[in-house]
């Protein structure tokens, strides 16, 4: 470090050892100017930089900052002090600092979209020197990401060119959500600020994407890097640490944009009143629909219910509203299409599409869900008629996959714990897991069918009570796309006194095969894990656990 300055151009402290990175020398609170620049911790960090600021060879820190510093890698201090993990508009733009570090690392993306969005993805061999923060510097604004919120993963790749065949994180994903729009061109900075007080900083082009694209690239990311050690639920732990409610308010916002100007289309005959409204959400296979109008024009009863099909694939419009037309005229099911300009998930889609429904028994069907009893309309409304309320508010039936065992007869809870090693450190995380009473079972098998209170029941048929359902605020729709939306509502149910039940009306199910899965999904479905786990990790560890729960409400009557 030199204990002199040239009074015409001062040197950067690291330069006569050779170093490249910059070491802050306090965290603590200084005096701050609107575009967050630290003039006191840049002093702190560049000593060199006091000494001439106090002779008064230099006019002030951010002088020498931007006459000397920024070209010489010097440290800008950001980040010590900011809010993590959230969005700080700024005036002053981003440059870049010529500067090489000793510590291997490569910023591969930094992706934004207008609406605020901002996802970071590289990797950095901080096992020596734990990384604390990473700060995006960009025209207009800047962002700290906490290294707790960072989804760290193995890259094998990497772990092969350092010559390191310990399993270790070297992947990180980083994301924040602003909720405004922000500047999205130009170059950015990535500063890497370390626990040990180290740093060193990365700089690269923006990247501009659309809203849908960027949860795209989040959630295919999430789930498709490799995790460290062959454990698939290390991403699932991270979401704890702020990452999970960034990416549920992101995916909220594009939940609100999609669902507020639906398209809705009735094919219909003369006006009736219905005894139900069967509400089909189809995503990426638009055949079932026509299926599912053959196959159940020709059950007993079926009149006196209507069809309310809502799509959340654009793409597929046109032809839904042909094949509607045709297929009410061909078996005369009433039927209502709605159409999203998106994805809109499971829940938000259906809770649409009730608006529209004309009727105050609701029963939500998943696409490739048919009629295994053609009778089964006929003792729906029997049930209705007969049984008890508490037994009819929320129920569910046993649905048979095509080579006829027993597919689903109820749901209960699990949960799977994980142990995790961080040094010295173990830390257990728990997550729930949703079963299925009599999975694979034969179709005899009335201790799965049989009526009785349960649990929960899979959203792939459920009947409601439409003044219940509502006064239950509906499907919740902080999940993202579909998965744990029926549990999440049935254990609502329970909540308020209600508890699900299964009712013996056998239809079958085609599971997994009414939509199209992709990587993305599988990115929302660890999403949505985790926040059921976060949302009912307690009250299900109660007295809700396992095949045989204890909770007073699911009592067998017929033990």
């Amino acid at each position: 470090m030199m204990e002199s300055v040239d009074s015409e151009t001062p040197s950067a402290p690291g330069e006569a050892g050779g170093e490249t990175f910059w070491r802050s020398a306090s965290p603590h609170a200084p005096d701050r100017v609107d575009d967050g620049f630290d003039e006191a911790e840049y002093m702190k960090a560049n000593p060199d930089v006091a000494v001439a600021v106090l002779s008064g060879t230099v006019g002030s820190a951010r002088e020498h900052f931007e006459r000397w510093g920024r070209s010489e890698g010097r440290d800008l201090a950001f980040g010590a002090n900011d809010p993590r993990g959230q969005l700080i508009p700024t005036q002053v733009p981003a440059h870049a600092p010529v500067s090489l570090s000793p510590i291997p690392h490569a910023a591969d993306a930094v992706i934004v979209s207008r609406g605020g969005g901002v996802l970071i993805l590289g990797w950095l061999d901080d096992s020596s020197h734990p990384v604390d923060c990473i700060t995006v510097v960009a025209p207009g604004w800047r962002v700290v990401f906490d290294s707790a919120a960072l989804a760290r993963h193995a890259r094998p790749d990497v772990s092969e060119a350092l010559g390191k065949p310990i399993p270790y994180g070297y992947g990180y994903l980083g994301f924040v959500y602003g909720d405004g729009e922000i500047p999205t061109d130009g170059r950015c900075e990535l500063q890497f600020r370390f626990k040990d007080g180290r740093g060193l900083a990365a700089v690269l082009e923006l990247r501009t994407v659309s809203e849908l694209e960027l949860r795209v690239i989040l959630l295919s990311h999430l789930t498709g890097a490799p995790h460290q050690a062959g454990a698939p639920n290390e991403a699932i732990a991270r979401l704890d640490h702020g990452l999970g409610s960034q990416i549920i308010r992101f995916n909220q916002s594009l939940t609100n944009a999609i669902t507020r100007t639906p398209y809705v289309r009735r094919f219909v005959g003369p006006p009736r009143k219905y005894r139900g409204s069967i509400v089909v959400c189809i995503y990426g296979r638009p055949e079932y629909h026509f299926i599912q109008n053959a196959l159940f024009s020709t059950g007993e009863d079926i009149q006196d219910y209507e069809f309310i099909f809502i799509s959340n694939s654009p793409e597929l419009s046109d032809r839904l509203l042909e094949n509607a037309r045709k297929a009410q005229r061909i078996y005369g099911l009433d039927q209502t299409i709605i159409l999203l300009p998106g994805n809109a998930g499971f829940g938000a889609a259906n809770n649409i599409a009730v608006q529209s429904a004309r009727s105050n028994r609701l029963l939500f069907i998943n696409p490739d869900v048919f009629p295994k009893d053609p009778a089964w309309a006929r003792k729906h409304g029997e049930l209705l008629d007969t049984r008890p309320k508490s037994e009819t508010q929320l129920f569910g039936a046993p649905l048979y996959y095509d080579d006829g065992s027993l597919m689903h007869g109820g749901m209960f809870f699990e949960m799977d714990s994980r142990v995790a090693f961080d040094g010295n450190r173990t830390s257990v995380s728990h997550l729930l897991r949703v079963e299925h009473y009599g999975k694979g079972a034969p179709a005899n098998s009335p201790q799965f069918t049989r009526a009785r209170p349960v649990p929960a029941v899979t959203g792939a048929f459920i009947s409601v009570a439409r003044p219940w359902f509502e006064r239950l605020g509906g499907f919740t729709e902080d999940y993202v796309f579909g998965h744990y939306e029926d549990a999440d509502l049935c254990l609502k149910s329970l909540q308020a006194g209600v508890p699900a039940w299964i009712q013996d009306l056998r239809l079958w199910h085609l599971e997994g095969k009414g939509s199209t899965r992709l990587p993305v999904h599988e990115g929302g479905s660890m999403v949505n894990r985790w926040l059921f786990s976060s949302q009912w990790g307690e009250a299900v560890n109660e007295n809700l656990l396992g095949p045989r729960p204890t909770h007073p409400l699911l009592s067998d009557p017929q033990p």
